[in-house]
């Protein structure tokens, strides 16, 4: 899965092609452009503008619209500050001339100070656990035509309690899924934040649908991301298992309202993250 991680990372890590602008690129599928793509090829763009002593500490983001996998996607960054400790940059992506996504993503220099944290869970542990790739393989052959074959996966998923999507059913809006890199990611701290920011677009939306019978999959919900905001922590590897922990507090309006908490396996806090997703009732 070396090669897959690779692919992934080349996407991810965006081509620049002046000082604050640079181009990135999309895998065929989906027919959509996934958000954790878009935010994570904004965060690694904002990145490279700034020194090396600056670590991304928040971002906030609006998914403006949808992106077609078959053209570049342009980031435009926006130097917009440059202060002795926090330093800001605006990115805007856009598709022939046209914003699909924006963000605002903050920096600072590594400060010591005060310091606590909520406990994390106690789960199943990862290696208990089936990964969502043979899940979705599994219920592709089992289901044809309803369900996508799943492509290859750089990024292991294990779902702690996994919904049932042939049936779904209301219930506790919580959800646990451990992630991974399947491979190794070196030391470059601005790599392993990239990567979490790929990964923290995954199950905020259908977290939003547990509580009734729906899941992303079912023809009668129109879904979509709506924004986005990270706040990164502590420091953390992507390459080890991190479990995301979710919950869906409120839906109303057609919209949905998420919040996860990344822990590593040994229990540090190492990032939050807040989405409000379209989840509208339509006629098949």
């Amino acid at each position: 899965m070396a090669f897959d991680l690779n692919k992934l990372l080349g996407l991810l890590e965006v081509e620049r092609i002046d000082k604050y602008l640079f181009i990135g690129r999309s895998p065929s599928r989906p027919a959509r452009v996934f958000g954790g793509q878009v935010l994570a090829q904004s965060l690694n763009a904002a990145l490279r503008t700034v020194s090396e002593d600056r670590v991304a500490h928040s971002m906030h983001a609006y998914f403006l619209r949808p992106g077609n996998p078959l053209k570049q996607i342009v980031y435009e960054v926006d130097p917009i500050r440059d202060g002795r400790s926090f330093t800001t940059r605006r990115v805007v992506a856009k598709q022939e001339g046209i914003a699909i996504f924006n963000t605002s993503i903050s920096f600072q220099v590594e400060e010591q100070g005060l310091s606590h944290q909520s406990n994390m869970p106690t789960v199943t542990p990862p290696e208990e656990l089936e990964s969502d790739h043979i899940y979705w393989a599994r219920l592709a052959k089992e289901h044809p035509g309803q369900f996508d074959t799943p492509a290859a996966q750089p990024i292991e998923r294990k779902t702690v309690d996994r919904p049932d999507h042939i049936n779904p059913r209301p219930e506790s809006p919580i959800q646990y899924v451990w992630f991974r890199a399947r491979g190794e990611l070196g030391d470059d701290r601005a790599r392993h934040q990239t990567l979490l920011a790929y990964m923290s677009d995954h199950s905020l939306l259908g977290t939003t649908l547990r509580r009734h019978p729906y899941t992303s999959w079912n023809k009668n919900i129109q879904a979509a991301s709506l924004d986005h905001a990270i706040w990164f922590h502590r420091p953390f590897r992507a390459d080890e298992d991190i479990l995301y922990e979710i919950e869906s507090p409120s839906a109303s309006g057609s919209r949905g309202f998420s919040r996860g908490t990344f822990y590593t396996r040994d229990g540090a806090l190492i990032a939050s993250t807040t989405q409000e997703s379209l989840i509208r009732r339509v006629d098949p």
